[in-house]
């Protein structure tokens, strides 16, 4: 049987290129399609022994560093791929990699990370923070984006069936798509992590800054409870401003090596995630160190996190929200056991996640 993988792009390592490595070590004589692929990433992603085909996006100037200004290119980039000599096509998509041209006679099965964020729940925040919701500049984004919708919607029926990284996701594919899918949780790297059962006292956010994260809104909340420190490690855009906001009792660590966010979410009393994600990595990675969760209670974290037994919710995106819950949590932090967090983190390891894929795969072909 002849694989062709597809994803959109290698040009830096997330959660989705993460899941696209392990499925791509299922099938080590598959050729894999991007629109756009560097060397140090295929390399760190242990894919430098598939035959890897870019589109003519690559060859666009600035297009390994500045490739989403290409997104109108986007759909026609990926229909250029030649896919008719494969039996299964397998797309790991959260733009346009499930738009890749299959015929009939071949299994063409999408594991969706989530339909085209800033294209459909995130469109009218896309274009206020891209200063494109007014003026010629404004219409024009809005028409492509229109555009993108429709080519969206018609690329689906080139999928045989969808998988979904969460509930969450099904439900939007549903929603969007109007296409049932099954539910298969992204790996985590569980057993990369070592549980701490001699906690510190401090708490623990991380991720990039960007709005949807919400990570001004945890440092605001800590601003105002002088008495329990709050480390934050990333970096991103909003760096400056979320700087701005913090107290002395918030220290902002920017990136950090693997090694050293290991160590902070181990020793940590508990990690604070205030983004609505599609699943959400990290709270699981805290988990397998024996950290409890404080999430905001929407989108993954709801499947990850097992309310007070193996973190606790918030239920709005609100500094207030945020401080109730880490001042609750502070009082009942003894009630959590942690090794009984441990035991449920493992639940979405690597290997677990590789079985759960094959197995389905191994069901669509019989």
């Amino acid at each position: 049987m002849k694989v062709a993988l597809v994803h959109e792009w290698l040009t830096v390592i997330g959660g989705s290129e993460n899941v696209f490595k392990e499925i791509a070590s299922l099938y080590p004589n598959a050729d894999i399609f991007t629109l756009v692929a560097r060397d140090e990433t295929i390399k760190a992603l242990n894919l430098s022994n598939h035959k890897i085909t870019t589109s003519f996006i690559q060859k666009l100037p600035f297009a390994k560093t500045k490739y989403r200004s290409y997104l109108p290119l986007f759909p026609l980039a990926v229909e250029q791929f030649d896919l008719s000599g494969y039996d299964l096509v397998i797309s790991s998509s959260h733009a346009v990699a499930k738009g890749a041209l299959t015929n009939s006679n071949q299994l063409h099965i999408c594991y969706c990370h989530s339909p085209i964020r800033y294209a459909w729940d995130l469109h009218h925040q896309y274009l206020k923070e891209s200063g494109l919701n007014k003026g010629v500049k404004g219409f024009v984004a809005k028409y492509l984006l229109h555009r993108i919708r429709a080519w969206d919607i018609i690329s689906t029926n080139r999928v045989d069936h969808f998988i979904a990284n969460s509930n969450y996701i099904a439900k939007r594919i549903k929603k969007i798509y109007g296409r049932e899918s099954t539910v298969i949780h992204p790996n985590v790297a569980t057993e990369d992590f070592l549980p701490v059962y001699k906690k510190s006292d401090y708490y623990v956010t991380c991720s990039r800054f960007v709005p949807y994260k919400k990570i001004d809104l945890i440092v605001q909340a800590f601003a105002q409870m002088p008495d329990k420190k709050l480390f934050v490690i990333g970096d991103g855009p909003d760096f400056k401003k979320v700087s701005k906001l913090a107290k002395s009792n918030t220290i902002l660590l920017g990136h950090q090596p693997f090694h050293e966010l290991k160590r902070y979410l181990a020793e940590a009393k508990a990690f604070v995630f205030a983004a609505e994600e599609d699943f959400g990595i990290l709270p699981v990675e805290a988990q397998a160190c024996g950290t409890p969760v404080i999430a905001y209670k929407k989108g993954g974290a709801l499947e990850s996190v097992i309310e007070n037994k193996t973190g606790i919710f918030f239920d709005e995106q609100s500094v207030e929200s945020i401080k109730q819950a880490v001042e609750w949590f502070d009082v009942n932090k003894s009630f959590f056991n942690y090794n009984e967090i441990v035991t449920h983190a493992a639940g979405f390891s690597t290997e677990r996640f590789k079985k759960e894929i094959l197995d389905y795969i191994i069901s669509k072909k019989t």
